[in-house]
């Protein structure tokens, strides 16, 4: 452990600002990476060790992939009876970490990011230190995004060994301009494949057949119940809305919109073999479904144009999309919601980590914002919900509590 390593174990008590912040500052003015991981530390030594001692045996940490940070000493020693004056202290040796380039989503040896360890030492979502890691992840995709033109471009967890916030629908993936894509990762990530892909409707769950990734599972039937309800802004009028939902998957959320008897109800479905599921289950002779088949990029560009169709309620809920996919869908929300209507979706935003969920919680409501929308969410728990994940190929959801999103015009 370096020196650096070792101030952050907060070896001195009181956490005192005299003391703590000159020499946090003196590491890092002298060039110690305030990224210089505990790994990295060991690695070194290792060398030097070997140099010395040439007959050695040489330990290779080739499978080592986590990068525990200066951060995550920090957050990892922070006391429990740590008092408000000390935390004031603590928050600005984030803050100078954080000005001299710490990384806000990087996974541990315990494989637990930043935030995941100050929830363990009693800090709670709210707590000016979480909130800092939050805001400072808000910023780094941000401007990760401005420097990338506006494309939105996101880390492979993979490579990068950070958490990977990116998880729009159902899996984590890459960017969309990161082709050609490993084939047995493919249906996730590239939706040309995913579309030409053979998928199995189980009693509980639509997977892809080969792979078996979860396109849609059973679990989500309350999250679907509690969304259906929001997409009628009012809800004694329901027969006189006309409701878009993009995915059909397993019609989970179209149940329970045709519950309400809505005057028009359309479905946006692309994948073939689900579209003739839908034939199967009689969706297409509804009197009041619409199917639109293909794309939504295709099918909803055609009613923009047409000019005849607007929604009181469109959600989204599709499979292997990104999220710069659903940047481009607001451009078109925007022209076919009414001026009083809702729009929601599956809300799988970085729920592989509960950090990265809560980033992305915050990143939606200023990319809507952008669009003279507002995003007000609604936080449910889902600790008797969530599956084993034991038929799947990976989990897509990890966090017990959902963040249900309800966006309309300011």
């Amino acid at each position: 452990m370096s020196e650096l390593h070792s101030l952050l174990t907060f070896p001195e008590r009181p956490i005192s600002k005299s003391y703590y912040v000159p020499k946090l500052q003196h590491f890092l003015e002298c060039g110690i990476p305030a990224t210089y991981t505990l790994e990295q530390v060991a690695a070194f030594e290792r060398e030097e060790d070997d140099k010395c001692n040439p007959t050695l045996e040489v330990c290779s940490d080739d499978d080592k992939t986590s990068n525990t940070t200066p951060l995550h000493v920090l957050a990892r020693s922070l006391p429990l009876d740590i008092n408000d004056e000390e935390l004031q202290v603590v928050l600005e040796m984030m803050n100078i970490l954080f000005e001299y380039g710490a990384g806000w989503n990087f996974i541990d040896y315990e494989d637990k990011t930043v935030g995941d360890l100050l929830l363990e030492r009693n800090q709670d979502r709210e707590s000016p230190l979480y909130r800092c890691l939050v805001e400072a992840g808000i910023s780094a995709e941000l401007l990760l995004r401005k420097l990338n033109g506006g494309d939105v471009e996101f880390l492979d967890t993979d490579e990068s060994e950070e958490a990977n916030p990116e998880q729009t629908t159902k899996l984590p993936f890459d960017s969309e301009e990161q082709e050609p894509v490993a084939d047995n990762d493919a249906t996730a990530a590239n939706q040309k494949v995913y579309l030409q892909t053979k998928l199995e409707y189980k009693d509980d769950a639509l997977i892809t057949k080969d792979n078996k990734d979860g396109v849609m599972m059973d679990w989500e039937t309350k999250i679907m119940e509690i969304a259906s309800k929001t997409l009628f802004p009012d809800p004694k009028a329901t027969g006189s809305a006309t409701i878009l939902n993009i995915g059909f998957g397993m019609g989970i959320i179209d149940t329970f919109i045709q519950a309400q008897k809505p005057y028009r109800h359309y479905i946006c479905e692309a994948h073939p073999d689900v579209l003739e599921k839908m034939k199967e289950d009689g969706w297409y002779e509804k009197n009041n479904v619409v199917i639109l088949e293909g794309r939504w990029q295709d099918t909803l560009n055609k009613l923009l144009d047409e000019g005849e169709v607007f929604f009181d309620g469109i959600y989204y809920d599709t499979f292997s999309e990104h999220y710069q996919d659903m940047l481009d869908l607001y451009d078109v929300i925007v022209g076919l919601i009414k001026p009083e209507g809702v729009f929601s979706f599956f809300n799988g935003l970085g729920a592989d980590r509960s950090l990265c969920y809560d980033v992305y919680k915050n990143i939606v409501e200023i990319d809507v914002g952008n669009y003279g929308m507002k995003c007000d969410y609604t936080t449910y728990s889902l600790d008797e919900q969530l599956p084993d994940w034991n038929d799947v190929k990976r989990s897509y959801f990890n966090c017990n509590y959902y963040y249900h999103p309800h966006i309309t015009f300011v």
